[in-house]
């Protein structure tokens, strides 16, 4: 059976990821025990993923690269913001336990949205954060074997993710 929309994918991969032409780094890695498990097709994934998988069968082996454009876009400047240390105030003083260099921090836009930003820099006024993609402006590299490819259940497809080992559990 070859990956197509409405199948139940199972793979194992590394990826790694390079800013500029640099060194890659290990990002994330799958096991055979524990596999990336999805539903082709749903907009789920990045498409280049997608594209890249399309057509192949269970034991082929995969080995693609993309670009920082296609995968988590650039780097974009108007993310990186400064915020106003009196966000981070509980109870009467500023939060150093949790506001700290490096430290990822979810926040909420204006319209209730959910962000993560990276605490960049602390000053006395104002905290500088990065609320861009962890891998924008990264390359990505996978390196893969399409471990199963089955047809989806009707509930998979109605909750939109894949159901049993590897996948959700309700």
């Amino acid at each position: 059976m070859k990956i197509a929309e409405e199948k139940a994918v199972s793979v194992n991969y590394h990826l790694t990821a390079s800013l500029n032409g640099g060194s890659e780094e290990l990002v994330e890695q799958t096991s055979v025990e524990r596999p990336f498990v999805f539903l082709f097709g749903f907009g789920q994934l990045l498409p280049d993923f997608e594209a890249n998988l399309n057509g192949k069968s269970k034991g082929d082996k995969f080995d693609f690269r993309i670009t920082a454009e296609k995968g988590y876009g650039l780097v974009e400047k108007d993310y990186i913001v400064k915020v106003n240390k009196e966000s981070f105030i509980v109870d009467g003083k500023f939060d150093d336990e949790r506001v700290k260099l490096g430290a990822d921090i979810a926040m909420h836009d204006q319209d209730g949205n959910q962000l993560i930003g990276k605490v960049l820099e602390i000053s006395d006024e104002a905290v500088t954060m990065d609320f861009n993609h962890p891998l924008a402006g990264h390359d990505l590299h996978f390196v893969g074997e399409v471990l199963e490819v089955r047809d989806a259940t009707t509930e998979e497809l109605d909750h939109g993710h894949v159901h049993g080992e590897h996948g959700h559990h309700h």
